[in-house]
């Protein structure tokens, strides 16, 4: 009887078999991790609260409206990774790192959560305004933002508020700087969230200045 060829078709697909499930498991890449910069609903109760502390609101019973316009920000972090600074020159585009949604709109839809929670006013910015009511429409640009692990976020924000009856408008800048708790990306998800948070004060105060008939007061 003949012995069995040692490299017979079954015994090479058999170990063909193994390799290629060998490759696919070294291949396998983790699951994408998803993060917001919308407040928690504590943080957001808590700006609320302090917001109502503060002079200047409307007359009881008066309904405030904000209009929220698209965010320009950096093409560079106009996608849905995030992104962060690895050394003076280079930056990491993260992969399995990624917002919710694009940054711009990311960025756009907390700071009109931000400020709408703390005038308690509606966002009208995709429906329409009531006849009659005064809205105040914000245009915000982020200059820069630039993100290091176990370092600091650092962003520069410009924008403009308009009331939609008297065209007053005040045009307003904030350079902010937020301390980056740890190396890992929720690190850096938290302090990015504060960052934002400052700047939705900001602008919430400057609605606050127009509502009153004031000149706003901008931060540097």
């Amino acid at each position: 009887m003949m012995s069995p060829n040692k490299n017979s078709p079954i015994k090479c697909l058999a170990a063909a078999s193994v390799a290629a499930m060998l490759l696919a498991a070294c291949g396998t890449t983790p699951p994408a991790q998803f993060y917001t910069l919308a407040a928690t609903p504590a943080s957001a109760a808590s700006a609320a609260s302090a917001a109502s502390a503060v002079d200047a609101r409307p007359a009881p019973g008066a309904q405030t409206f904000i209009e929220m316009l698209p965010v320009a920000v950096p093409e560079r972090l106009a996608r849905p990774q995030v992104v962060v600074r690895s050394d003076a020159a280079k930056l990491d585009v993260l992969e399995q790192d990624r917002w919710s949604s694009p940054f711009n709109n990311e960025l756009r839809d907390a700071l009109a959560a931000g400020i709408a929670s703390r005038l308690d006013a509606i966002d009208i910015s995709r429906s329409a305004r009531p006849p009659g009511q005064v809205s105040y429409r914000i245009a915000v640009e982020l200059r820069d933002l630039d993100a290091v692990r176990n370092g600091q976020v650092r962003a520069s924000f410009g924008w403009s508020v308009t009331r939609s009856d008297d065209r007053k408008t005040a045009v307003c800048r904030l350079a902010v700087t937020e301390p980056v708790a740890g190396n890992a990306i929720s690190d850096v998800v938290v302090a990015t969230q504060k960052v934002v948070a400052a700047a939705a004060d900001a602008i919430a105060g400057n609605v606050r200045a127009l509502q009153a008939g004031q000149a706003a007061k901008c931060l540097e």
